[in-house]
């Protein structure tokens, strides 16, 4: 997965270099960070709904969406691949860390 990650990032930094008129990529950073957090958002919704729903092959097709996007905000904010691999590496290693949830008596 890390792979294709940085590889995705990697040609989403070239489109976005080269500023190709048409590209869907070109826009997203035309357009900035507003409108790519919207889509980030949009896609995680749709995330769920196509999961909630039972459809495999529709979340599949979701997750890599959002991960597109993702993808996006990344390079637009400068994030490489190797700093979320990083951090990642680090919450592998924790364990017990189970938070405790505020539990609330409905019967008051």
């Amino acid at each position: 997965m890390e792979d294709v990650l940085r590889s995705l990032c990697e040609t989403v930094a070239e489109r976005a270099k080269a500023g190709e008129e048409g590209s869907y990529t070109c826009y997203l950073f035309r357009e900035g960070l507003d409108k790519i957090l919207k889509k980030c958002g949009e896609e995680m919704s749709e995330v769920l709904i196509a999961a909630k729903n039972g459809e495999k092959t529709a979340t599949v097709g979701e997750i890599s969406d959002l991960l597109y996007h993702l993808a996006v905000m990344m390079v637009h904010e400068g994030i490489a691949p190797e700093d979320v691999e990083a951090e990642l590496g680090k919450r592998h290693k924790k364990t017990g860390n189970l938070k405790t949830f505020h539990q609330t008596d409905k019967n008051t």
